[in-house]
């Protein structure tokens, strides 16, 4: 069978609208690219940058530290015997005298009452042997008897005398004993845990003490500055000795363990003697005032010592990039090209840095977008802000 071949049917309809939209995406990728043509490639970038100036500011160091009381006792008996009463709760507010503990008594009673008639018959005896000794006196002097029996009446009431003397020294040690068997609080202040229960045999050489008993109207807070940190701290404050320089210092604020604040401020009043050499720093203290007890040895916390500094550069730390352990700033020179500059700091609190080598009043820094920019790298300056005026 012979097949015809068919005949080529073209749309030029369809011909028509292709060419239509193939040119009109021409236009537009013709368009486009005079678009791009038409700016320069490399544009320098609009950066904010920030005037170096100086100003008065100060920085916030902030040192762990441990609290204390005023006066922190350790409560102990000074006799043996049976914890016969407790007369305390754990954690109860006692004043200078008031009874804490009582020892059953009975064996030093007894004690005070043999030392008590021992003196009795030591001062029986002294009579005795003054009579012996005016007996023997006219006597002696009408001689008729020796001087030597008056002369051993006269040494057998020294020894009397003598014992009486003992008697008393040992009645004392007697009546102190019998009053050790109640322990009395020897500071106002709160008190600890109780270990030691009634009926329990104590004993002055008991490892664990009966309970503690802390002052806490005020409170002290232990803190430690390394070497560096101290030397700092002398430089930094006018005055020929350290106790001149504690006086000039501003007062200090507490942070809490849970990072409030106590609502009053402290005092650093001294200085320990000598360095630590395990750790190789020293220890300071800050006195806070805590009259409604909120306070309790044993708190932790932080204290915040603000510390001035006149004629200072602060700038931000967002302004910065630590490379190797190094800090830069990118720099501008008159000519707004960028060079990368070392910096030291020599504080830090927050957000901002405190600078003391690198750059001086009147240079200018790129505040941000500078991770890409090269040394070199013109920009154009925008906004200039001022200085940071507090850390």
């Amino acid at each position: 069978m012979n097949h015809k071949p068919q005949p080529l049917i073209i749309n030029n309809s369809n011909i028509m609208k292709n060419l239509m939209t193939m040119s009109l995406v021409a236009l537009f990728l013709a368009s486009c690219a005079d678009k791009n043509g038409g700016a320069p490639a490399n544009a320098p970038a609009t950066l904010p940058v920030l005037d170096i100036a100086y100003a008065t500011t100060s920085t916030e160091t902030e040192y762990p530290v441990a609290i204390q009381g005023q006066t922190d006792v350790e409560i102990r008996p000074q006799v043996s015997g049976i914890l016969d009463k407790i007369f305390v709760d754990e954690g109860a507010y006692v004043t200078a005298g008031q009874p804490l503990f009582k020892i059953n008594d009975n064996p030093y009673r007894e004690q005070f009452n043999n030392a008590t008639a021992g003196l009795n018959a030591a001062e029986a005896a002294v009579m005795n042997a003054q009579l012996e000794v005016d007996k023997l006196a006219p006597l002696v002097q009408n001689k008729v008897v020796s001087d030597y029996q008056a002369k051993t009446a006269k040494a057998n009431l020294a020894i009397a005398k003598a014992n009486v003397a003992q008697a008393k020294a040992v009645l004392g040690s007697a009546q102190i004993n019998l009053g050790y068997t109640i322990i009395k609080a020897p500071v106002s202040g709160y008190i600890g845990r109780l270990p030691r229960k009634q009926g329990s045999l104590i004993s002055p050489a008991d490892p664990e003490s009966l309970t503690t008993l802390s002052d806490a109207r005020e409170v002290y807070a232990y803190f430690s500055l390394s070497e560096n940190d101290f030397i700092n701290f002398k430089t930094q404050y006018k005055g020929n000795t350290i106790n001149d320089k504690l006086k000039g210092l501003a007062p200090v604020s507490l942070i809490l363990s849970d990072e409030t604040t106590y609502p009053q401020a402290g005092k650093i009043d001294m200085v320990d003697g000598q360095f630590d050499k395990t750790t190789g720093a020293i220890t300071m203290r800050a006195k806070f005032p805590n009259a409604n007890g909120l306070l309790r040895s044993g708190n932790t916390g932080k204290v915040k010592i603000s510390i001035q500094h006149q004629n200072a550069i602060v700038i931000p730390q967002d302004a910065t990039m630590e490379i190797q352990d190094k800090i830069y700033v990118f720099l501008l020179d008159k000519k707004n090209a960028v060079t990368r500059q070392p910096v030291v700091v020599s504080g830090k609190s927050g957000t901002t840095y405190l600078i003391s080598e690198g750059i001086a009043t009147g240079d200018r820094i790129v505040l941000k977008g500078f991770e890409n920019l090269p040394d070199g790298a013109v920009i154009i300056p925008e906004n200039t802000k001022k200085p940071v005026a507090k850390i």
